[in-house]
């Protein structure tokens, strides 16, 4: 009785659940691969300054920026559904925080590097990879 309740929404079910799995291989990739790109030095000023400020193509730079945002915001919607899925719903809010761009995004993300355990955390990854270490963020005022 109960699976003909549940037969119409099947197709639903699946695609969820293959879409948790992706999100969740994902974040097992990107993570990392981010961290261990970081610059030893990216949570150690107070500010942080432009990438680049010129652009030999500045719309192929605005697209480009767009659809990082999105693809970043795709990450927080899908982190948002994961954690009442199953998936990895708060490294997947992460990957996507850390790709899109917004104002005080530095800020948060020096307040997640404050925490010890987050720190040591990506410190032992960067170390795996023979990166050197992170530097703590400067004290809050």
């Amino acid at each position: 009785m109960t699976f003909k309740v549940i037969e119409p929404f099947l197709p639903l079910i699946w695609a969820m659940a293959s879409i948790s799995v992706f999100f969740f291989l994902a974040s097992l990739v990107l993570i990392p691969w981010l961290i261990i790109r970081l610059p030893p030095t990216y949570f150690s000023t107070q500010t942080r300054r432009p990438i680049r400020t010129a652009s030999a193509h500045p719309k192929l730079s605005f697209l480009l920026t767009v659809i990082k945002n999105l693809i970043g915001g795709l990450f927080i919607l899908a982190g948002l559904v994961m954690l009442v899925l199953p998936g990895q719903g708060l490294l997947t809010i992460l990957i996507g925080i850390t790709l899109t761009n917004f104002p005080g995004k530095y800020q948060l993300e020096q307040g997640l590097a404050r925490r010890k355990s987050i720190l040591r955390a990506m410190n032992w990854i960067r170390g795996k990879a023979h990166r050197p270490p992170l530097l703590p963020p400067p004290a809050k005022n």
